[in-house]
């Protein structure tokens, strides 16, 4: 494995193959990736959820995001890889979210030493009881031999450079199926190990923005919700 901060380690799969973006935080900070907590109160969390809950007019299957000609990428809804509901942010927590994300913004660009520019609108994505989605990397494509081994990545998300998910429900290690929690639904990194060689796992509470580079070091999937509700806020966004 390869250390590259003082507590995470990854995959020896990275020394073979070149990786065009490969922002990675000073490797002496403690993690390569950034978790500011109480982004949201627990109020507005709770608030956003039964608002979501309640939403049916903007409630949309997610897609993913594939290559069908070469430089042409297009998304689609593919269950098999991906059972994730998304929905619009009303104004008011799209005004909240971005008060809050202009308060951070200077502690993000110093822990990644990078400038943002450009962000995408902020997804509000519901996993409920089953819901998953394969590993994946946000600006690129995985590229799989005949032996399903991984042999490189190609970009087709070039104006992603950092991921932002803020988690608006606390993960629990028995989720009640009315709750605001969920079981199961973690942040899994395919690629991130701590020193025991496991694969790094997120289990957050509601509030916490997890930040961290889009490229393929980071790839990861959310394992399967097995109870309960999880409720994110993800967002990608440039920079220099």
């Amino acid at each position: 494995m390869i250390q590259i901060s003082t507590h995470i380690y990854c995959d020896p799969l990275f020394e073979s193959i070149e990786i065009d973006n490969k922002l990675l935080p000073n490797q002496y900070k403690d993690y390569p990736y950034l978790i500011i907590k109480n982004f949201f109160s627990q109020e507005a969390c709770e608030k956003l959820a039964f608002l979501v809950q309640e939403d049916e007019e903007t409630k949309r299957k997610a897609k993913v995001k594939k290559e069908v000609f070469s430089g042409i990428v297009q998304a689609g809804i593919v269950e098999e890889y991906r059972k994730t509901n998304i929905y619009e942010l009303d104004t008011f927590y799209h005004n909240y979210y971005d008060e809050q994300f202009i308060q951070y913004k200077p502690v993000i660009e110093d822990y990644f030493n990078i400038a943002l520019t450009l962000s995408t609108d902020v997804q509000v994505l519901e996993y409920k009881k089953g819901f998953f989605y394969v590993k994946h990397a946000d600006d690129s494509s995985e590229i799989i031999d005949k032996d399903e081994q991984t042999i490189g990545f190609k970009v087709v998300a070039p104006q992603r450079k950092l991921s932002t998910v803020l988690f608006a429900t606390s993960h629990v290690s028995k989720a009640d199926e009315k709750a605001l929690s969920f079981s199961g639904g973690e942040l899994m990194f395919n690629y991130l190990y701590d020193k025991g060689g496991e694969p790094v796992k997120i289990k957050p509470e509601a509030g916490d923005m997890i930040i961290f580079p889009s490229n393929p070091y980071f790839s990861h999937e959310v394992l399967p919700v097995e109870e309960g509700y999880r409720l994110t806020l993800v967002q990608w966004h440039d920079a220099i």
